[in-house]
């Protein structure tokens, strides 16, 4: 490996015979001096003090006198800087957490870079007022209310800091400006002997400038800086943008040399750049790429570093790892937002935001009661409350869960009260009952001895005691959102450390974890516009030019700081692998990044770099069908099934495909039972079905007259209210779809009846049945078992003394569907279905009363206006003996292929 950067800084110390153990040592992260001890340890070979190692942020802080606060307790003060100042209209705290962050960083930089307060937030006041929509010359009250905030940023600031001083808290940016402000008096105070040493810095601040540039001319300081002669001498290249603008503008380098470069980017190596379908993808390919390494002879573990620039993909990375890397540093933490157990409180504080005074909406309940922490509580408890409670919300279809509707038994009391209490409760109740469910999970883990689950509940405790803590500082009383917005900030902040050796085994990290180490091998994920380098995001209040003027960063320095570490982490290398999402995502960062096009095209590394694409072999290839043979245990359940009765339906369902019969009808496995916020079609016809059978089941055995079936019309509404509660007994039908939905099965019982009291006009009309039920064995000699038909013919009536069979259909019908030329169609084309099922019918009414013919059809309430759609043979709409003689046929053929042993049932393909 080529010497590191760190090991260079050691030996050129001891070269100008710097004492180490005097130093102290100022570092852009905690990280790398930890690293930096490691290469001073290898130098000296003897024990000795170790010297101190500062990180930057430490350092400032140290010489400011300020403690970094924490993002919360930050926007918690500024909301109340801000509910202080001159601003009448004030925004709830939700509504401030929206904007907040962004002042706060706005406030951050401006401080940063040291640009005078007042002068700055007056210019952007007065761009504001410039802006704004209104022309008019008097102002209205909803303008004014817009120009305050702006109007006030300054008073705010002022409140907001000096809150921060007086409590010896600060962020970044002020401890950077109150750094400055003390830098004599704290350089006063080192040791003189004490030789302070910068290393390896990129992108400073101008208050990190500053107080650089002080040490470096008035102490005993040194400054190390790492960037290659190939970035420095390029005037358009932006790895070397901040390091050239320091030794253009430095007073320290005017007056002595210049900086001192490095010559390692253009030696010889290997860099292999991969475009991979997909994040997931990328994950499976580097563990691929991990497994082919630890086989090669390639660089030793430590000395091969993992970088991810899409952090998110820690997890799946995690579980990419080939088997054969045995030790491995995860220098970064995973965020317990990405956590199933973060999931089970997220369900349950949107359980919470859902409750009305309805009670609480079906849909967050479902999802609190199918994670499986839920289901982990209620396994421990003698009352499976969870199971019970979700069937019950599907069988008696609640959209609202209200805890009137709730089975209490006293062995759920104390988890179900808590979970949906029966009273409005504060925000802190949700804290308090969270805080009460971990307790619970931890006494269930603690039996199983699980560490791993105990680590993460440990977590999550601490999180909402630190919630609860800001709660009680809280002079104001916090809606749920603003509790919701809270717990998920500081569920993204918060993280669950890895333990592990920090300077052994592969070393997996995010990008600004790698500043200062370099590595012999180096693999680099998610290279991709939007995400390496991030591109132009600016959440700033401070427009463009403004930034410009004032020297504060805008998106091009942004970008120019991860090129610099890109450029910084290949540059002494030796393997270098790059992937690169290949398919565009606006979510999750663009096409491939302009850092790997400048490699691309970059004339000097064009020997040393493959590209290629990587994807997954594609093979069309016709999926097998799906064979069942009929064994023993099957040929019983069909001989079962036969014997109970072979339904009009159940015979086209083999029709259509021998597998949904097999599934649906011999396994019985129908579909879940869902709750229908929007009602099913089935739902649908069963509703419109049994209000037929309701309103015409008076007039059953009666002619029937204009008179009688007119008079039907006022008895719809009770009907239809009826059936709905009897079928869908959790809605409510005077509110949302179910209004809609109610109107359209009034409307179609209208038109029916309408359309029957029109054809009463000259023609007669005589009701014999409704929802009658038939059942006729079949005589089929090949089978030595019973074999039934049954079925459930909807209505039956006498028109103009003509027997006729109705079955009624909510869904499309057309003429085609119920016409017969060829009768071997009628056991291949599914398209027959309802012409078999009519056959059916009238093949059980004529077996059961010896009618010599009748007249079979379908009403389809989408095209009632057509009338009856009638069975057709060569068309001829009556329905004879012979023709049911050559149904009997077709049928026994049906019946005899689905009861045959020898017969494999195969999947149909549509």
């Amino acid at each position: 490996m080529a010497q590191s950067f760190l090991e260079y800084v050691v030996d050129d110390l001891n070269k100008k015979e710097v004492n180490l153990a005097e130093c102290s040592f100022v570092l852009p992260s905690k990280r790398s001096g930890i690293f930096l001890k490691k290469h001073i340890a290898a130098k000296l070979g003897k024990t000795i003090f170790s010297p101190k190692i500062w990180s930057i942020q430490d350092f400032i802080a140290d010489q400011a006198g300020l403690h970094p606060a924490t993002n919360i307790d930050l926007l918690l003060e500024l909301y109340n800087a801000y509910r202080k100042s001159k601003v009448t209209q004030l925004d709830d705290f939700s509504s401030f957490l929206k904007w907040g962050n962004t002042l706060l960083q706005d406030y951050n930089e401006i401080d940063s870079h040291l640009i005078p307060v007042h002068n700055i937030l007056n210019y952007i006041s007065a761009i504001k007022e410039l802006d704004h929509w209104s022309v008019k010359k008097q102002k209205t009250e909803l303008v004014q209310n817009y120009l305050q905030l702006w109007g006030n940023l300054e008073s705010i600031y002022e409140l907001f800091s000096a809150t921060l001083k007086k409590q010896g808290n600060g962020y970044p940016g002020l401890i950077q400006r109150t750094a400055v402000e003390n830098i004599s008096q704290y350089a006063g105070n080192l040791e003189d002997n004490k030789q302070l040493v910068f290393v390896g810095f990129n992108a400073l601040s101008s208050a990190e400038e500053k107080i650089i540039q002080y040490f470096l001319e008035s102490q005993n300081a040194l400054i190390y800086w790492d960037i290659d002669s190939y970035f420095l001498n390029d005037p358009v290249h932006d790895a070397g943008l901040f390091i050239r603008k320091y030794q253009r503008e430095w007073p320290y380098y005017k007056n002595r040399e210049s900086i001192k470069t490095h010559d390692h980017f253009r030696s010889p190596k290997k860099i292999t750049i991969t475009g991979v379908p997909k994040n997931i993808s990328q994950t499976k390919y580097v563990g691929k790429l991990l497994q082919h390494i630890q086989t090669k002879p390639f660089s030793a573990p430590e000395n091969t570093a993992l970088v991810l620039a899409d952090e998110s993909l820690l997890s799946p990375m995690l579980q990419a790892i080939p088997t054969n890397v045995e030790k491995a540093n995860i220098t970064m933490g995973l965020p317990l937002k990405e956590t199933v157990l973060y999931s089970f409180f997220h369900d349950f504080l949107e359980l919470r935001l859902a409750v009305s005074n309805r009670g609480y909406f079906y849909k967050p309940v479902l999802e609190l009661l199918a994670n499986p922490y839920c289901k982990t509580l209620s396994n421990n408890q003698k009352y499976d409350f969870a199971q019970v409670l979700t069937d019950q919300i599907k069988q008696k279809n609640w959209i609202y869960v209200s805890t009137d509707n709730l089975i209490h038994h006293e062995e759920e009391n104390d988890i179900i009260t808590q979970i949906l209490p029966k009273d409005k409760v504060p925000p802190a109740h949700w804290i308090d009952t969270c805080i009460n469910l971990i307790e619970k999970l931890r006494n269930i883990f603690q039996s199983e001895s699980n560490a791993l689950e105990l680590e993460r509940l440990y977590r999550f405790y601490t999180l909402f005691n630190q919630l609860r803590q800001y709660l009680s500082q809280m002079d104001f009383e916090p809606n749920m959102k603003s509790i919701k917005n809270l717990f998920k900030q500081l569920a993204s902040m918060e993280t669950l450390d890895f333990i592990g050796e920090p300077l052994t085994g592969l070393q997996i990290m995010g990008v600004l974890e790698s500043r200062n180490l370099d590595f012999d091998t180096v693999i680099i994920t998610s290279v991709n516009e939007g995400i390496l380098p991030s591109g132009k995001s600016n959440n700033s209040f401070v427009p463009f030019d403004v930034k410009r003027d004032y020297g504060l960063p805008t998106y091009k320095e942004k970008d120019a700081i991860f090129v610099y570490h890109f450029y910084r982490l290949i540059q002494r290398a030796k393997n270098i692998f790059i992937t690169y999402n290949t398919e565009p995502d606006v979510l999750e960062g663009g096409e491939m990044s302009r850092l790997v096009s400048q490699l691309l095209t970059d004339s000097n590394l064009e020997s040393y770099i493959t590209h290629n694409i990587a994807s997954p072999p594609v093979k069309l290839q016709e999926a097998p069908r799906l064979h069942i043979e009929k064994t023993g245990l099957l040929i019983e359940e069909i001989k079962s099934f036969a014997a109970k009765g072979f339904s009009p339906t159940s015979l086209t369902n083999y029709i259509k495909n021998p597998i949904e019969f097999y599934t649906r009808n011999i396994l019985r496995i129908n579909d879940l039972d869902e709750v229908e916020e929007n009602i099913a079609a089935n739902t649908f016809g069963t509703i419109l079905h049994n209000c037929l059978e309701d309103l015409y089941a008076p007039l059953v055995g009666q002619m029937l007259t204009i008179e009688k079936i007119t008079g039907l019309n006022a008895n719809i509404d009770g009907t239809l209210r009826t059936n709905f509660q009897r079928t869908l007994p959790g809605i409510d039908i005077t509110k949302g779809q179910y209004v809609l939905v109610y109107n359209v099965i009034a409307k179609y019982l209208q038109n029916f009846i309408l359309l029957e009291a029109h054809q009463l006009k000259n023609n007669s009309l005589k009701l014999i049945a409704l929802e009658k039920k038939y059942s006729v064995p079949l005589e089929i000699p090949q089978l030595d078992f019973p074999v039934v038909l049954k079925g459930t013919l909807d209505r039956i009536d006498e028109y103009n003394g003509i027997t006729r069979i109705i079955d009624f259909k909510t869904g499309r019908v057309e003429a085609r569907h119920v016409a017969i030329k060829d009768w071997e169609e009628l056991l291949a084309n599914y398209d027959k279905s309802k012409a078999f099922q009519l056959l059916c019918y009238a093949y059980l009414y004529m077996k059961e009363h010896q009618n010599k013919e009748l007249q079979a059809g379908i009403y389809a309430f989408k095209t009632l206006g057509k009338g009856l759609f009638s069975f057709k043979e060569q068309n001829s709409s009556l329905i004879t003996s012979d023709t049911l003689l050559t149904f009997e046929k077709y049928l026994e053929q049906l019946v005899l292929e689905i009861c045959d042993a020898r017969v494999t049932l195969v999947e149909k393909q549509d």
